[in-house]
C-alpha cells in the first residue's frame, strides 16, 4: 500500500469513528432528553393524583413514596391555558416538578400574603404575558376555589430592596427570575406578580 492511498484510508476511516461517536452522541442526547421531558410528564399525573387524594382524605399526600415534597395548592390561568400544581417547598426538588411555595407564607388560598415561585423557562414562563386585571384561580386543601385579580406586575433587584411582602395583607405573590430569555439562569433580579382575592358579597 503506497503512502497516498494509506493516508486516503487513514483519513477516511478517522472520519468515520468520528461521524459515528457524533451520532452516538447524538442518539444520547435525544435519549436523555426524552427521558426527561417523560419522567416531568409522568410526574404531572402523579401529582394531579396525589392532589385529588389529598382533597378527598384531607391528609397530605406526596405524590411518590420517596417524594419529599407535596401539593398544597392548584392555580389555573384560563387565559394562558396554565393548570399548576404547587409543591410545598421552594427547594430545586420541588421547582423541578411544579412551583413551590415559599415556607413561613400563608398557603395559596388562605388569608395572609402567599408567596409562589417557579421556574421563569418552564411552568412560570407564562408569567410574561399576564397583564393587570387578569384572573387567577385557586383551589385550596379543601378543594375550595378562590379568585384572584392581578394588580401589577414588577421586576426586583435582590441586590437591593428584594421582595417586598406585606404577610398581612391578603396577596397571591407570583415570583421567577428575569429576564424570561436569560442565557445564563439565576442572577439577581426577579419578576414579581401581584395579585388579590375577589372577595364576594353576600
Amino acid at each position: 500500500m503506497n503512502k497516498d492511498l494509506f493516508k486516503r484510508f487513514r483519513t477516511k476511516k478517522y472520519r468515520l469513528v468520528f461521524t459515528s461517536v457524533c451520532l452516538i452522541i447524538c442518539g444520547l442526547s435525544f435519549a436523555n432528553a426524552f427521558y426527561i421531558h417523560a419522567k416531568a410528564q409522568l410526574a404531572q399525573y402523579l401529582i394531579a393524583d396525589a392532589w385529588e387524594q389529598s382533597i378527598s382524605t384531607r391528609e397530605t399526600i406526596p405524590p411518590w413514596s420517596w417524594a419529599d415534597t407535596w401539593p398544597v395548592a392548584r392555580i389555573v390561568s384560563e387565559q394562558h391555558n396554565q393548570d399548576l400544581y404547587v409543591l410545598a417547598g421552594g427547594s430545586g426538588t420541588s421547582l423541578a416538578f411544579g412551583p413551590g411555595h415559599l415556607d413561613g407564607t400563608a398557603l395559596p388560598g388562605e388569608p395572609g400574603t402567599s408567596v409562589v415561585g417557579g421556574h421563569r423557562d418552564t411552568h412560570f414562563t407564562f408569567l410574561s404575558k399576564l397583564q393587570a386585571g387578569e384572573l387567577l384561580s385557586v383551589q385550596d386543601r379543601r378543594g375550595n376555589w378562590h379568585e384572584y385579580t392581578v394588580n401589577e406586575t414588577e421586576v426586583a433587584d435582590t441586590r437591593q430592596s428584594g421582595l417586598d411582602i406585606d404577610r398581612a395583607r391578603d396577596e397571591l405573590v407570583l415570583v421567577t427570575c428575569y429576564p424570561f430569555d436569560a442565557v445564563i439562569p439565576g442572577g439577581p433580579l426577579r419578576y414579581v406578580v401581584r395579585s388579590t382575592p375577589i372577595v364576594v358579597n353576600m
